[in-house]
């Protein structure tokens, strides 16, 4: 056989899987729009950003998104009530990748996702598992009220927080139940060791379970900080006397991941929901939204006030497997 008769045999076999992977989504997204509809259970915070992209869904693909959004202990209820009494409404779940998790290992709620094409975007350290996929990233720092921390007094890491003058000052997100302050609490206990966190509760935090209002809070200068402030919570508070700050040694983080629910009604709609909301003009939402993008490519094209906050360094997270311990060590320290 000629070198080029060789090449062009080459180029026409692995032509061929790829071709038929685009076949076989071009039968889902067409049994996608026979479905009609898809319902997704979400704990996901920015919720507006959500919308926003479930909008641009429909749009593309005519299929009709319908969405209920409540507390993740609430929605794992209901899909918990949907399993025991063989009635299931749920399609897609968007919840943290722990909750996702300890889901599929207890209650065995998600089933395989089958894969979709964007997957193949993730950047790093992002990965899907077989039952659930990176949906967007909550990226943790602090809230600072600017008429209380004077200029020069920003902290610039976490152990700043530390500082005498800041006794008594410290809005928290309760570190012993799930959650952004469990989430906080288990990587800088893994950064700084335990005695941080002593340090931390000699300040004599005070714990609330609203972030969207703890940020009120510290604008109105019943605080100075706020932690762990989740950056698009910020993104809409421009105008008032508070600066987001991204600490220098890194920020916490959690993955809030989809999931396509066991006997989902619509799961071939699940699947082409998931894989739009993966597309780099859905993940510019995020990042404009001040939430870091799980896809290569889009941190760049975010727009210049928003860049800081979707790129931030990322510190770490927790796995399910560590949430025992850490939150036995949380309750044990934050009495």
């Amino acid at each position: 056989m000629k070198r080029t008769d060789l090449f062009a045999a080459i180029v026409l076999a692995s032509a061929a899987p790829a071709a038929a992977q685009d076949a076989d989504w071009a039968n889902v997204i067409e049994a996608a729009k026979r479905e009609g509809s898809v319902t997704v259970y979400n704990a996901g915070l920015g919720v507006p950003l959500y919308n926003e992209i479930a909008r641009s869904f429909t749009a593309k693909y005519g299929v009709r998104v319908e969405t209920i959004t409540g507390r993740g202990s609430e929605m794992t209820e209901r899909i918990r009530t949907e399993h025991a009494g063989n009635r299931f409404v749920g399609d897609v779940e968007a919840h943290s990748a722990t909750n996702l998790s300890e889901q599929t290992r207890v209650g065995g709620f998600l089933r395989p996702h089958g894969g979709v094409p964007n997957m193949a975007n993730l950047r790093e350290p992002f990965v899907a598992r077989p039952s659930q996929i990176p949906m967007y990233v909550q990226a943790y720092g602090m809230l600072a009220n600017t008429n209380v921390v004077k200029a020069g007094e920003t902290p610039r890491v976490w152990r700043d927080l530390l500082d005498p003058r800041w006794k008594g000052k410290i809005l928290q997100d309760d570190p012993r139940p799930s959650g952004a302050g469990n989430g906080m609490f288990g990587v800088l206990y893994k950064a700084y060791g335990r005695e941080f966190h002593e340090k931390l509760a000699a300040q004599r935090p005070v714990f609330s379970r609203d972030s969207a209002n703890d940020v009120r809070r510290v604008a109105r200068g019943e605080f100075a900080f706020f932690i762990p402030l989740t950056y698009g919570l910020a993104s809409d508070l421009k105008g008032l006397p508070v600066k987001p700050v991204v600490p220098e040694d890194g920020s916490p983080y959690s993955t809030i991941d989809f999931g396509v629910l066991a006997n989902a009604p619509h799961p071939n709609a699940a699947r082409l929901l998931i894989n739009h909301f993966l597309e780099a003009s859905s993940q510019l939402v995020y990042a404009n939204g001040w939430l870091p993008p799980v896809v290569k490519g889009v941190i760049e094209t975010a727009s210049e006030d928003a860049r800081v906050f979707a790129s931030a360094k990322l510190m770490g997270t927790t796995t399910p497997e560590e949430r025992e311990e850490l939150t036995r060590l949380a309750t044990e320290i934050y009495k």
